[in-house]
């Protein structure tokens, strides 16, 4: 293919605190202005009359599902996401009540935003931008934490060890992303600790307990892009980064979305759509909740993540998160080709029970691979709860049927807040 003529270079910080800056060059095919990618009528139209809820009550069903199929082939990763749990629980009681912790001085009322971003890379993170905090993406379920007086979101992404997150999937790579995690929580009990001694309040969002969707804010930000995975795909990490948001009422000054070709980038490299395992990603985008958008289907992903601790093939074989942005860009604009891409150095993986897959070549998994229940852990017992009801024909089997229901409801409650996959939003 043919050289692709330069659109525009984007400056960005280099990938680690004390780095040179780098500058990253967009094809002129590649460009897009981010204001035409969102519509803010129909953003506020969801939110207003289908307001978001939290994966981990909307679809408790097939998360209660999945923990049953992981126990049963992947008995090491329960044992996995059980210590992740334990060893998590002080920190999301903290993140909890963050938004409880008074100020330790009065604030000058100067703005700090230069003040904050230099302790936030100070402390590791790797990327910070600020923006209005979005509350038309708060979980309708989490409205009542969230506080009303904290108009700033403070974006931050820490990357995930690069090492182990190219042997997706594996424990090795769960594991990482528990570390990152666990990373996250000391960092902002730091940076949040930094904020109070300023004069202001701040509210934590994220690792494991959050607000609600974070990836449109660090798009705002100026952060990186929708990938057509659905994973934010940052400049130096793609999709290798974890979020995290700090609400505060702060003085500072906003951000910008920044155009780096990677929404059109995305259609020329389509990767991660041919290599999905359980053919979950589209190829095409659509207008969903007032944002062009690749829709995953999940009913054909969490299968997948059940069985093979956690999947992310879709993370591992996306050459943003395998290469950086920056040379990716570079080959593009050289070559008008995406870089490693028909390659096993990208695009190759391996299933435990299935073997290796070589570019070009998937797994074969049944339709019984994908017989998953959807909905809420709830409708799936009431609905059974009237079935016995009608089938049964004496009072002693009516109240074996109430025993039952009672038993299942139980149940489901207790699991609530258990990590279903690595990180997930707790529901309660």
């Amino acid at each position: 293919m043919a050289r692709r003529l330069l659109g525009h270079n984007e400056i960005r910080k280099g990938r680690s605190n004390g780095d040179q800056p780098v500058k990253i060059p967009v094809a002129k095919d590649l460009e897009k202005d981010p204001a035409t990618m969102r519509r803010e009528d129909e953003i506020s139209f969801y939110s207003r009359e289908y307001p978001l809820e939290s994966f981990a009550i909307e679809e408790s069903a097939s998360a209660e599902w999945a923990a049953g199929v992981r126990d049963e082939f992947s008995p090491e990763t329960t044992v996995l996401y059980e210590k992740f749990q334990k060893e998590m629980e002080p920190a999301v009681e903290w993140i909890r009540h963050s938004g409880e912790l008074e100020p330790t001085c009065e604030p000058t009322g100067e703005d700090v935003t230069d003040a904050l971003r230099k302790k936030a890379y100070e402390l590791g993170y790797g990327e910070v931008g600020f923006v209005h905090f979005d509350r038309r993406y708060i979980y309708q379920a989490r409205r009542k934490d969230v506080r009303a007086d904290l108009p700033h979101a403070i974006c931050l992404a820490l990357e995930q060890d690069y090492s182990a997150t190219q042997t997706l999937p594996s424990l090795e790579a769960e594991e990482a992303q528990g570390e990152a995690y666990k990373r996250q929580a000391e960092l902002a009990e730091k940076l949040v600790g930094y904020i109070n001694s300023l004069g202001y309040s701040a509210q934590v969002s994220g690792p494991t307990w959050h607000f609600g969707p974070m990836i449109p804010m660090f798009v705002q930000a100026g952060l990186g892009q929708l990938g057509v995975n659905g994973q934010l795909l940052s400049p130096h990490f793609g999709s290798r980064a974890r979020l995290q948001i700090i609400l505060t009422n702060a003085k500072v000054n906003y951000d910008k979305p920044v155009d780096y070709g990677i929404h059109k980038f995305c259609e020329v490299c389509q990767v991660c759509f041919m290599r999905c395992p359980g053919r979950a990603i589209q190829g095409q985008r659509l207008w969903f909740r007032g944002v062009e958008k690749a829709k995953l289907i999940y009913k054909r992903c969490r299968p997948v993540m059940a069985r093979y601790s956690g999947c992310g093939v879709c993370m591992k074989v996306c050459p943003i998160q395998k290469y950086g942005l920056e040379p990716v860009m570079e080959h593009y604009i050289e070559t008008g080709e995406v870089l490693g891409k028909g390659t096993a150095n990208l695009e190759g993986y391996e299933l435990p029970d299935k073997g290796y897959f070589k570019p070009g070549k998937l797994p074969v998994l049944g339709a019984a691979f994908f017989d998953m229940p959807v909905g809420k852990t709830e409708d799936h017992i009431v609905e059974e709860y009237k079935e016995g009801l009608a089938e049964a024909s004496s009072q002693a089997e009516r109240e074996k049927v109430w025993g039952k229901y009672r038993e299942s409801m139980e149940r489901s409650l207790a699991r609530r807040n258990s990590i279903i996959d690595m990180g997930m939003d707790l529901a309660n």
